[in-house]
């Protein structure tokens, strides 16, 4: 199978740049796999395709603010550092760019060049793909000095940067750990959630940690060929329980994003159910794939020729999801992090 079959012409015009202040009030296409259907709604909407003894699933993971701008330690070099895994309490896999100043051995400070600095990386191996693993030191706790010195990891399509911090975490987020936000949850506001639950719907949590693995381009033409990263999982057990007894009662397990499809397919049993664990994935999704435990996905509109493209292909069936892809720019849906969503059922 070609990534090229998965293609599809996009307008610069519909890469949405700015959240929408209502986070619900964003389009929502419907996909009814079924009928063949497409409607157009609003996301506020998607209440009205959910039904009592559902499960909807979410993913608990907090971005981080993993964007760091440090100097090579001698020469004052500016230099990037972007925090992508963590291996152990202070050591990083990390993308630097540019990466070939970042030699093993070399020391960046982050922090004012005229003060005290709070924080240095030392690269201490070139991994995978020229990623380098950085041993940090630093005093008091490092989520606090990340926090102080750290940007929003944004998509490089989004060219400025936020007013609100915030608008790129769910109102869910829980666990630190992801350099990108899960963002089909970005549509989701408090107030819908309380409805959806008063409605009879069960809201389960899972957290998958999001790698930058996860967006980058399939460059290889047959996509069999394509290596997937891996990305931190954990279900607990609550958790794992509420999507078992909805699946057992004939509920839908209704996946909010595609991380949060990956997480359940890959500790899904053969009969749909899941368990309480953690551990790394890699699972590559495309069509011809069988679904273990997701019945319908909500999720927003991806790049062309991705594996999250070839994912919701595999669900919705590559023909009906190009169809739709077509309309959505005929109908100038906004697309990527901070656009519109799409609901499959």
């Amino acid at each position: 199978m070609d990534k090229k079959d998965f293609y599809y012409m996009l307008p610069e015009e519909l890469i949405a740049q700015d959240p929408l202040e209502d986070r619900s009030s964003s389009r929502l296409m419907v996909l009814n796999r079924e009928k063949k259907e497409i409607v157009h709604r609003h996301f506020r909407d998607v209440i009205t395709y959910l039904q009592p003894g559902d499960c909807l699933v979410v993913n608990h993971t907090k971005v981080i603010p993993a964007r760091l701008f440090g100097r090579r330690e001698k020469t004052e070099a500016g230099i990037e550092v972007l925090l992508l895994k963590r291996k152990e309490k202070d050591i990083w896999e990390t993308l630097v760019k540019p990466g070939k100043k970042a030699k093993i051995g070399t020391k960046i400070l982050f922090g004012d060049q005229m003060g005290e600095v709070p924080l240095v990386g030392e690269v201490i191996d070139i991994v995978e793909e020229g990623n380098r693993l950085i041993r940090f030191s630093y005093k008091g706790v490092f989520e606090e000095v990340l926090d102080q010195l750290g940007q929003m990891p944004l998509p490089p399509y989004i060219t400025h940067p936020l007013q609100d911090k915030n608008r790129y975490q769910t109102v869910y987020a829980k666990y630190n750990g992801s350099a990108a936000a899960p963002t089909a949850g970005l549509h989701f506001t408090q107030d819908l959630l309380e409805q959806i639950e008063k409605k009879g719907i069960v809201i389960a949590g899972i957290t998958l940690h999001v790698g930058l693995g996860t967006f980058r381009p399939v460059k290889v033409e047959n996509i069999l060929e394509h290596h997937m990263h891996t990305e931190y999982y954990c279900i607990e057990e609550a958790e794992a329980k509420k999507i078992n007894q909805a699946k057992r009662n004939g509920g839908r397990i209704i996946s909010v994003g595609t991380t949060s499809c990956r997480t359940l397919e890959t500790v899904a049993d053969s009969n749909g159910m899941v368990r309480e664990c953690s551990g790394w994935t890699d699972i590559f999704i495309y069509p011809g794939y069988k679904f273990r435990c997701v019945d319908a996905l909500v999720t927003n509109f991806h790049l062309p020729e991705s594996t999250l493209l070839m994912l919701v292909s595999a669900l919705a069936g590559q023909d009906y999801i190009m169809e739709a892809y077509r309309t959505a720019v005929e109908e100038k849906y906004r697309f990527f992090s901070f656009g519109d969503a799409m609901l499959i059922l």
